[in-house]
């Protein structure tokens, strides 16, 4: 396969602390799926490297999921690019795959190519919880007025929630960015969104925010501090409503009970 001598000890000693017996049985088939996409030794060994779970993924498996990706639209060059980043890429299953595809699709109306380029930039997407996922569309979308091409130019999920919103809300309780209304006016000139999340701290302070270090560390903790209630509150309400349906079911129950009981001693 084209290994050094102290390359071959690394994938040895790798494969003897993998999980579950079963993975020096198919390691060779792993390694050889990984050689049809075009990667040398070094390559593969960096891959593994960064992701070791790989070793148990079974060849068949690996392979679909290969497959898949180009299917999806990674070509050449760009796959191996993605999959030498992002490794894990190559641990997701090919249906939650899809299933994420459908909902970028469906939910958040990307095209076609669009979903290649969030594959090929942002890998890490697959893997996100899909309701964080939809949040954070819709909160770029309807709250800050974003459409979808300026979102992919900006690699918008690459970013967490918390950085989006810390960042954003920051901006909005200076004055310096406002919701697009109706007609997608606003009363002051909003910044990209390149140019809230693409730079470093101190040039957003500086240049975009017109703020101190000290200012935005304290509303970052205030921020911290007001959406960790506004997660207990949800709760209690969310917990409130289903003790409610329970109250009622029971009532439904109780009710139905001593109406049988009537009819029967009737």
């Amino acid at each position: 396969m084209g290994f050094t001598d102290i390359q071959a000890e690394q994938i040895y000693d790798s494969v003897s602390k993998a999980r579950g017996g079963s993975t020096a049985k198919h390691v060779l088939s792993t390694l050889t799926a990984l050689f049809s996409m075009g990667l040398n030794p070094s390559s593969v060994l960096k891959l593994l490297e960064k992701c070791p779970e790989l070793y148990t993924v079974k060849e068949p498996q690996l392979q679909q999921r290969i497959d898949n990706l180009r299917k999806l639209g990674l070509v050449e060059g760009s796959l191996q690019r993605t999959v030498s980043h992002h490794p894990q890429i190559l641990t997701v299953p090919v249906k939650t795959i899809k299933n994420v595809v459908v909902f970028l699709r469906e939910n958040c109306l990307f095209t076609t190519h669009q979903i290649t380029d969030i594959l090929r930039d942002s890998p890490a997407t697959l893997q996100e919880n899909l309701d964080q996922l939809e949040y954070k569309f819709q909160y770029v979308y309807f709250r800050m007025g974003i459409k979808q091409t300026e979102m992919l130019k900006t690699r918008l999920f690459r970013f967490t929630l918390d950085e989006v919103r810390c960042r954003h809300t920051f901006l909005e309780r200076r004055g310096l960015y406002q919701t697009p209304d109706k007609k997608g006016q606003t009363a002051v000139i909003n910044p990209k969104l390149d140019s809230v999340l693409n730079i470093d701290l101190d040039t957003f302070l500086s240049n975009v925010a017109k703020a101190s270090a000290e200012e935005y560390d304290v509303f970052q903790r205030l921020m911290a501090r007001e959406w960790q209630e506004q997660e207990h509150y949800g709760k209690i309400e969310a917990d409130s409503d289903d003790k409610e349906e329970e109250d009622d079911d029971e009532e439904e129950e109780t009710r139905g009970k001593s109406g049988y009981s009537k009819r029967k001693n009737k």
